[in-house]
């Protein structure tokens, strides 16, 4: 079985999401989602709308997703994939080189992202009205 992981906070889930979910299932037969903590957001500077309980739920029931664990730190990523096996990283082309290192250990993608949508977008459009 070829086991695929991407990570994210994933917070007010649209249609690129999911798009990214698909393509990334389709490189393999499984797909595991690190969903990054409310804790792990803090220290990212970064404030979800929905908890982490309430996203890891929306995700879990997305068909191209197979598992949710904890993303607690930067650094779990070369953990991650030794302790689920994982063949293939995945990461939108916004990251393009910064998962480089992890080469050695499983395939290294980037994916393109969908043009014209991401949650910044949708919280700043949101604040316009």
């Amino acid at each position: 079985m070829k086991k695929v992981i991407t990570y994210g906070t994933f917070d007010l889930l649209h249609y690129g999401h999911i798009l990214l979910f698909q393509r990334a299932r389709a490189l393999g037969d499984h797909l595991t989602v690190a969903l990054s903590t409310d804790e792990f957001n803090t220290i990212k500077q970064k404030v979800a709308y929905f908890s982490y309980e309430e996203r890891k739920m929306m995700l879990e029931a997305i068909k191209y997703v197979d598992e949710v664990i904890p993303e607690q730190c930067w650094e779990q990523k070369k953990l991650d994939i030794a302790k689920y096996n994982i063949d293939v990283f995945v990461m939108g082309d916004d990251w393009h080189g910064k998962f480089d290192e992890l080469k050695p250990f499983c395939e290294v993608i980037y994916l393109e992202r969908t043009p014209d949508i991401s949650t910044t977008s949708i919280k700043t459009n949101l604040k316009l009205k």
